[in-house]
């Protein structure tokens, strides 16, 4: 069976903007540097995760010690979650945003610039093409994507 996101494979990733970036108002540096960075909106929803949501997107980590603390933060306030397309998308856009510590990360990236800190690091990335997939396909419909 295949997928209507299938594209995403390679030249698509998933992204999240999180709830410390909002609450601090660099939403829309991020998105522009995410866009003078290459990348091309292929979908983009401002919401806020239910608890519900953030422990079922989060389930890779439910195990782990900061799993529920991960959750509350999530839930916290609105998150932007947007599904980008560039040719080598996850990795590029892992560059772009940098190291999930803030003081590790290299100077010009997303983190670097907007992150608090190793928890409230300002956005996520997906990791692989098949999480981007199934990053992607739990926020968005096929409609949802242009």
């Amino acid at each position: 069976m295949h997928s209507k996101l299938e594209k995403m494979t390679t030249n698509r990733t998933f992204t999240m903007l999180k709830p410390d970036a909002i609450e601090n108002g660099h939403m829309g540096k991020i998105i522009d540097l995410i866009i003078q960075s290459g990348f091309t909106i292929k979908a983009m929803k401002y919401t806020q995760l239910t608890k519900e949501q953030a422990m079922k997107f989060y389930e890779v980590h439910s195990e782990r010690p900061f799993y529920m603390e991960l959750v509350d933060y999530m839930t916290s306030g609105p998150i932007v979650a947007a599904i980008l397309e560039k040719e080598n998308a996850v990795a590029d856009f892992r560059t772009l945003i940098g190291s999930t510590d803030p003081a590790d990360a290299a100077d010009g990236t997303i983190r670097k610039s907007y992150a608090e800190s190793k928890a409230k690091n300002a956005v996520h990335g997906s990791d692989s093409d098949e999480n981007a997939q199934i990053e992607g396909e739990f926020h968005f419909n096929s409609s949802e994507i242009i």
